[in-house]
């Protein structure tokens, strides 16, 4: 089952998540749901909340891009430290449709999550996987990612994002994968 993504402007977008207290099927057949909605949107994240869920979770699979790299579900996850060394790197956003930033984080993370079998793990993540991870966190925290643009920046994707959040520019499968 394919969810719709919703797009900037969306009220969920900007909505306090909450915690996950079980694992159930039911949440295995949403994080199902999600990784099909993510694939035919040809992304390589998706967060609960752009598919209208207020949890903490999101999904990643970097395969399309890095052959080592497959499939990865977060549920309740909590970043407790970043790097200190940063670099810049052009992101784009399943729910800004048409909007592609250069966008500053850290190079490295460290994570706290659990996995679909309930498994808590504590890691270091670096690289171009600790960016992706840092873009669909945000969403956890109510953060896009033209929050981390200069206001100068923001305001010249102001009209743009306007016409995002009416309903004028809508999400579609692109060429390029997006965070």
């Amino acid at each position: 089952m394919l969810y719709e993504i919703q797009t900037y402007g969306k009220e969920v977008l900007r909505t306090r998540t909450e915690e996950i207290p079980q694992i159930d099927d039911d949440l295995r057949v949403f994080v199902a749901n999600m990784f099909e909605t993510m694939y035919a949107a040809e992304g390589i994240g998706l967060a609960a909340p752009q598919v209208n869920k207020s949890i903490r979770l999101f999904v990643i699979d970097l395969s399309p891009l890095r052959e080592n790299e497959g499939k990865r579900v977060f549920v309740n996850p909590q970043i407790l430290e970043y790097g200190e060394t940063q670099d810049e790197y052009e992101e784009g956003c399943l729910s800004i449709p048409t909007v592609h930033e250069i966008v500053t984080r850290p190079t490295s993370i460290r994570i706290t999550y659990q996995d679909m079998n309930g498994q808590h793990y504590d890691e270091q993540i670096d690289g171009f996987l600790a960016r992706v991870i840092q873009h669909e966190y945000d969403h956890l925290e109510k953060t896009l990612f033209v929050d981390h643009l200069s206001s100068l920046k923001r305001s010249l994707l102001k009209k743009t994002l306007k016409k995002i959040a009416s309903g004028e520019i809508e999400v579609e499968a692109s060429e390029n994968y997006e965070l």
